[in-house]
């Protein structure tokens, strides 16, 4: 069941695990545009085993009027400082396209303040040492929503409703902006695991690019696939939070 919690921002989006030994914590991190309100079937799956906190980025949802961060590592920072994470922690950070990178960022943050990170899966991200070189995402509206479109993120129908599509906008502007900004050297590792999980017909992100991610932890890395493309997820809500849960 989705809750709130007294010890994490009104707008962290919580599913409560069983009762009984706690095993930690999963936080999913959305993608570019993205809202929490999408991630509601896998937070549930993954909630299964333990509990699960879906965070909400700035300009969407009840954060509308919140400021746009200017940078991924301010957005990051704000999302740690929105919780109580050493109390739910070991946590398992799940963050989607550039999510994943988000939640990155969170787990430099997190480890820097010794709170213990079991794992990151990165699901269709792409590789932060490697965005500073990639050409800009748009941020003009009709560029911006042809993107949108193109990589499977909304319903085109919902896109072609003006006052949606504004909403939609607003939230993917701020995202692609703070993107186009990022940068991170190649030698930026984190201590915890990191395991990569892409759809085997993603246009956005090959095998090569996926393999990159093992240069930015000291652990263990692992890459696994799916059928499907870049938003794979939603043909695969039970079978990726399987393999989430039980891969500790």
């Amino acid at each position: 069941m989705m809750s709130a919690s007294p010890m994490f921002a009104p707008w962290i989006k919580r599913f409560a695990g069983p009762t009984g030994p706690r095993r930690g914590a999963i936080v999913v991190f959305p993608h570019a545009g993205g809202a929490a309100a999408g991630y509601r079937p896998l937070g549930m799956a993954f909630s299964s085993v333990s509990d699960t906190y879906i965070v909400q980025y700035p300009q969407r949802a009840e954060r509308l009027r919140d400021p746009a961060p200017e940078t991924v590592d301010e957005l990051a920072l704000g999302l740690f400082r929105a919780g109580a994470w050493r109390e739910v922690a070991p946590l398992r950070l799940f963050g989607h396209s550039l999510g994943a990178v988000v939640a990155f960022e969170f787990a430099r943050i997190a480890e820097a303040h010794r709170i213990a990170v079991q794992k990151l899966w990165v699901s269709a991200g792409p590789v932060p040492s490697q965005i500073a070189a990639l050409p800009d995402l748009p941020t003009n509206n009709k560029d911006l929503l042809a993107d949108l479109a193109e990589i499977g993120a909304t319903d085109p129908r919902l896109l072609a409703d003006e006052e949606f599509a504004e909403l939609v906008t607003i939230a993917a502007r701020a995202d692609y902006e703070v993107f186009n900004r990022y940068e991170c050297r190649p030698g930026v590792r984190i201590r915890a695991d990191i395991h990569a999980i892409c759809g085997r017909d993603d246009h956005r992100i090959d095998v090569g690019t996926l393999r990159r991610w093992a240069g930015h932890t000291d652990g263990d890395f692992d890459l696994s696939f799916f059928d499907g493309g870049h938003f794979y997820v939603n043909e695969h809500i039970n079978t990726l939070a399987n393999r989430v849960i039980t891969d500790v």
